[in-house]
């Protein structure tokens, strides 16, 4: 498979930060993450679009209100849709990680799931039978209550090997289609690699990024909301 130079510039990047911070973001208080993957956890009078994810749905080196899960909200309410969004991003996580909380993450009456994990799988070169498996669970724990679920892609970084980035980004795509989920090929398009929209770590969306992300996961969720609720 020819990589593109998208997917390179994307990987280079990964890998230096893999080099220097293997757990992207980490440095931050777990106990905030959780706060803050919470934030709404109370009980809802409207459905639910919960974002389950890492350091990228969690906002990091945002303001809150800048956040995608925040700009979907606010997205949300333009367009005229009763949806309560919730943020349960956690920087530094991994698919396990995000299996590990997903009852919790899931409380309340939920609609959509939006899956955004497995970059920090990449960066750390796990197994992808590991994240094949955790992102499979997730998925079927998540449809069998009846939530439609969004799975968004990601690469991985170059330093381990062409085999194990071509395998891992297959990962993706082929859960997709096996679990007859929507699916975004690769959550950073357009943004990943660009110094005009990372902030200082070249991996995580600064504002004007976030925007991007927040118009590819659009139409993605757009097409699965229930009109009813408009």
């Amino acid at each position: 498979m020819v990589i593109t130079f998208r997917v390179l510039l994307c990987a280079s990047v990964l890998a230096a930060i893999s080099c220097a911070q293997p757990d992207v973001a980490s440095d931050r208080a777990p106990a905030a993450d959780a706060q803050r993957a919470v934030q709404t956890a109370k009980p809802a009078s409207v459905p639910r679009v919960v974002f389950l994810g890492d350091s990228l749905t969690a906002g990091y080196g945002l303001a809150r209100e800048q956040s995608l899960p925040s700009l979907i909200q606010a997205h949300l309410n333009r367009a005229g849709y009763r949806y309560e969004v919730v943020n349960a991003g956690v920087s530094g996580d991994t698919s396990a990680g995000g299996l590990s909380r997903l009852d919790w993450s899931l409380d309340g009456d939920v609609d959509v799931l939006v899956i955004e994990l497995g970059a920090n799988d990449g960066l750390r070169g796990l197994p992808v039978t590991e994240l094949t498996r955790n992102l499979t669970e997730i998925i079927t724990r998540a449809k069998r209550r009846g939530i439609t679920v969004i799975l968004t892609g990601m690469e991985a970084p170059p330093n381990y090997g062409a085999a194990y980035t071509s395998e891992f980004r297959k990962v993706f795509r082929d859960l997709a289609r096996e679990q007859q989920v929507a699916f975004v090929p690769f959550y950073l398009e357009g943004v990943a690699g660009n110094p005009g929209l990372n902030i200082s770590d070249g991996i995580h969306p600064n504002p004007a990024g976030a925007r991007i992300v927040e118009q590819t996961i659009w139409r993605a969720l757009e097409p699965v909301l229930e009109k009813s609720d408009r």
